[in-house]
């Protein structure tokens, strides 16, 4: 596996997750079980807004090949995610969203397992 193929998958489900948090808020939050309200709403844009970021810097990273550059997206990608499955395994047995949580659970660790292999076992991460 390439480390741009995993930068353009996590690029499309950020843009993809972060479009719909900023045009439907109340939609997306509605799916997942959440409690929509005014407050609700603007906190998944602002969620909506980083998810654009995370995915607008993926997506421009792909083509990188500076070891260093490469090393550094990883790492971050890696801790984030990790941080996202735990974060989202929380509200998920807690009950504070839907089934449909858990597969925010799924996709982070599907990220984290692929920023890990990149920062663990493959030794160039073009």
């Amino acid at each position: 596996m390439k480390l741009s193929y995993l930068l353009v998958f996590n690029a499309v489900v950020a843009l993809v997750y972060g479009a719909g948090f900023v045009l439907v808020p109340a939609t997306v939050l509605t799916l997942h079980g959440a409690t929509v309200s005014p407050s609700a709403n603007l906190a998944g844009q602002f969620f909506g807004v980083t998810l654009i970021g995370i995915g607008l810097i993926c997506w421009l990273a792909r083509n990188v090949t500076d070891p260093g550059a490469q090393r550094a997206i990883v790492l971050a990608q890696l801790i984030s995610t990790v941080i996202g499955i735990i974060v989202a395994a929380m509200g998920a047995i807690s009950g504070v969203v839907s089934a449909v949580g858990w597969s925010a659970v799924v996709i982070y660790l599907v990220l984290a397992l692929g920023y890990a292999y990149f920062q663990f076992a493959k030794p160039s991460a073009s």
